[in-house]
């Protein structure tokens, strides 16, 4: 009888020492819990979000100051597209009320020539230099101004640069030539429209306070 007794406080001892020793393992194991984020809160939070809208900006065509013909309305579209995705302002039609007006210009045009090779001949011993690889460099000044005050409140100058190989069939140089064109006029577009989201987002732009009515003199 004593024997079953002591075999009964033995298994009991075991099945209390089983889970303490579990506990005592568990974080040896290297398994850790944790909750990410703020948890949860009482009727839930919801995210802060600015109460000012973004200011309507009209992005008139550029003034194309280049030899390269044909730019500007290239070149206004492409801001006109950048800025509507990427620059926390909301452009408008020239024909609507706007906070802002962007105004620019194409500075320059130049296609730098990259590598090349000389090529003797017979009139010209030391070579002939033949273009390899060259590039399309252009820039781009613009300028915000308030639409009331007429005020500038943002400039900025932004070059772009694409290159192209030259090869021997110049009607195909013109079309890769014009390619890199469109695409230094991309990287423009994309660059102002990030600055000015910048100064944007710094409190460097701000909607323009509504005009209040002058003071009426009192009567004597």
């Amino acid at each position: 009888m004593g024997k079953g007794n002591a075999s009964s406080r033995m298994t009991g001892l075991a099945a209390c020492l089983v889970p303490l020793a579990f506990s005592l393992l568990l974080p040896s194991c290297g398994y850790q819990f944790r909750v990410e984020g703020a948890g949860p809160t009482i009727g839930g939070t919801t995210a802060k979000t600015s109460d000012v809208p973004p200011p309507r900006l009209v992005i008139r065509t550029l003034e194309n100051k280049s030899f390269e013909p044909n730019l500007e309305t290239r070149y206004t579209n492409y801001l006109r597209r950048e800025f509507s995705s990427g620059s926390g302002a909301q452009v408008v039609p020239d024909s609507e009320a706007a906070d802002l007006v962007l105004t620019g210009q194409i500075l320059s045009v130049s296609v730098p020539t990259l590598s090349f090779t000389l090529t003797p001949t017979p009139e010209n011993p030391t070579g002939s230099a033949t273009t390899l690889e060259s590039r399309t460099e252009v820039v781009v000044a613009v300028k915000v101004e308030e639409t009331r005050t007429k005020k500038m409140v943002w400039s900025q100058i932004a070059k772009g640069s694409s290159e192209f190989y030259v090869t021997s069939d110049l009607q195909f140089n013109r079309s890769l030539q014009n390619r890199a064109l469109e695409q230094a006029g991309r990287f423009v577009a994309e660059d102002l429209a990030s600055r000015f989201l910048l100064q944007l987002e710094s409190g460097g732009l701000k909607k323009p306070a509504p005009s209040e009515p002058a003071a009426v003199p009192a009567a004597k």
